[in-house]
């Protein structure tokens, strides 16, 4: 299928970035998040604890379709009953240092050179990506040197808008300076990702289908336009601004 595309937009966890097991990262980041806190309790148990809470308050944030500040995060979800005026004062490092309690944070295979590659041939990139913390990503994207290569890097933990909330998308093409019909959206989550730019009129949807991953099931609501197996699969999607071809290797199939 031929199609017009000036702008790519992608999702970050499960789509441009996956979490890679390293116990020595995430027993460390526990520690740290016990010690910040303030907790009496050992890390590994104090790191159980939240992740119950956090049950709670990820319940919170899909229904309102919104993120916490990460001070209220903490005081009212995670740590309500430690001191709060610690507790708002470590907030960032708290949030930081969670998220490094899963493991370690990669590029997807192959992704640093497809985002550079397509920009290459002419495409406005841009970042729509759900996540608690307002410090990682940025900390990312310099490390990696990838900053240049993203017209707008919207992130819920800064908007305070989640996907699917339209918002957020156009929040992203007013930033870029692409239109709604011009766009094309990447992501892993059929809920969220797919069904949010579709509600915003975006004129490509690609869905991630990673073998590792959990099977995605499709329904006439979260249909994409296409699926990918792989992260590069999008060179041969996107050949160079404005087109777009989705050939027979990425349709779905009916009932697929």
């Amino acid at each position: 299928m031929g199609a017009s595309a000036r702008g790519i937009f992608i999702d970050l966890g499960g789509t441009f970035r996956i979490v890679t097991a390293n116990q020595a990262y995430s027993d460390d980041a526990k520690r740290r998040v016990a010690e910040l806190a303030g907790t009496e309790l050992p890390a590994a148990a104090f790191h159980d604890l939240i992740e119950e809470r956090y049950k709670d308050y990820r319940d919170w944030a899909l229904r309102n379709m919104c993120e916490a500040p990460e001070a209220a995060l903490w005081t009212r979800w995670l740590a309500f009953d430690l001191d709060p005026a610690r507790l708002e004062r470590h907030a960032g490092e708290l949030t930081y240092y969670y998220r490094r309690c899963k493991g370690e944070r990669v590029v997807v295979p192959g992704g640093v050179e497809t985002v550079k590659e397509l920009r290459a041939r002419g495409y406005t990139l841009g970042i729509i990506s759900d996540l608690i913390g307002c410090t990682e990503i940025d900390e990312w994207l310099d490390k990696d040197g990838l900053r240049p290569y993203f017209a707008t890097v919207q992130q819920s933990s800064v908007t305070m808008l989640r996907k699917p909330h339209p918002a957020i998308y156009y929040q992203a093409l007013r930033e870029a300076g692409v239109r709604p019909e011009e766009a094309a959206f990447v992501g892993d989550n059929l809920k969220r990702d797919i069904i949010g730019a579709k509600e915003t009129g975006f004129g490509l949807t690609i869905a991630v289908d990673y073998p590792d991953a959990p099977a995605l099931v499709f329904n006439a609501a979260n249909m994409p336009d296409g699926r990918i197996t792989r992260f590069d699969d999008l060179l041969k999607i996107f050949p160079g601004a404005p087109a777009a071809v989705i050939g027979p290797e990425f349709k779905i199939l009916s009932g697929g």
